[in-house]
């Protein structure tokens, strides 16, 4: 099992780390006692669940975790895990602008000023710094450049955040899909609605398909919206997005919608990229 021990710094983006490794499939625990670390691992493996690993956090809060924290790490070794220290710092001037912006009180001392909890912690977490496998300073991260850096350190540095692409169709007249990142307004194309023989049919079948996909219109329209759409996927990418939702719709959402999502899907396909479908209005009406 993969044992990975989130700590360091209060304010130092330990939260942030931890909702990236539960998008990963870890099993996180937050402010457990370390003597309890070996249990809490061991119950995970017995109980078949597939996680990517263990994430624990530990940190000022936890008094007794300084004590004896490399006498556990030792067992959780011992009985075959692999342990991996990640230490997330930052300097104490950012540090006590965080705290200043989220007007909390340092965790590390009852009481007293945010800078002598900051030095305070710096001296009790020294030896676990030493010990740590990566080291992460924050000072100059946003949010997002920290969930990429996290997310390169538990992949490996050349991994990369996978983008997963939703292509849905849906129909003006039922709404617009609250969920959606992008929309895109279809209904200027030639509609097979009023084509008799096409009325019936839904964008899935080919001769609806080569009505729409033929138009002049059409190709151009779709080799605009594409370049816009390959412009933007790594613009998400670099912002940390993990799930983008492109909605097409037409006035119904059984014709034109539809095979525009369809060809979209063999575009997005041939970028690389995760795709999942839905025509959520193509049966209604």
């Amino acid at each position: 099992m993969r044992v990975l021990v989130i700590t360091g710094l209060s304010g130092s983006g330990k939260s942030t780390a931890v909702r990236v490794l539960e998008d990963e499939g870890f099993f996180c625990v937050d402010n457990l006692p370390v003597l309890l670390f070996p249990t809490i691992i061991d119950l995970v493996c017995r109980s078949g669940e597939n996680v990517a690993g263990v994430a624990l956090v530990m940190d000022i809060r936890g008094r007794d975790f300084i004590k004896g924290f490399e006498k556990v790490f030792q067992q959780i070794s011992e009985a075959g895990h692999t342990v991996e220290v990640i230490f997330f710092d930052a300097t104490d001037e950012v540090l006590v602008r965080r705290f200043s912006e989220t007007r909390r009180r340092h965790p590390a001392l009852e009481s007293g000023s945010v800078p002598e909890g900051i030095r305070y912690e710096r001296e009790q977490l020294a030896g676990l710094r030493r010990l740590a496998t990566h080291v992460i300073d924050t000072s100059e991260l946003n949010v997002h450049q920290l969930k990429e850096l996290v997310h390169s350190r538990i992949k490996g540095e050349s991994g990369t955040r996978p983008l997963t692409i939703h292509l849905q169709s849906f129909g003006y007249r039922f709404g617009i899909p609250l969920e959606s990142d992008i929309v895109m307004d279809v209904r200027f194309l030639p509609n097979p609605h009023f084509v008799p023989e096409l009325k019936a049919g839904t964008g899935l079948d080919e001769n609806v398909r080569n009505y729409v996909l033929e138009k002049p219109e059409t190709r151009q329209f779709l080799e605009r919206f594409m370049g816009l759409l390959e412009f933007l996927v790594p613009s998400y990418q670099r912002e940390g997005k993990s799930y983008l939702t492109v909605s097409v719709g037409c006035t119904g959402g059984r014709h034109r919608s539809v095979a525009i999502v369809e060809e979209l899907r063999a575009f997005f396909a041939g970028l690389g990229l995760v795709v999942k479908v839905s025509h959520r209005d193509k049966e209604k009406g």
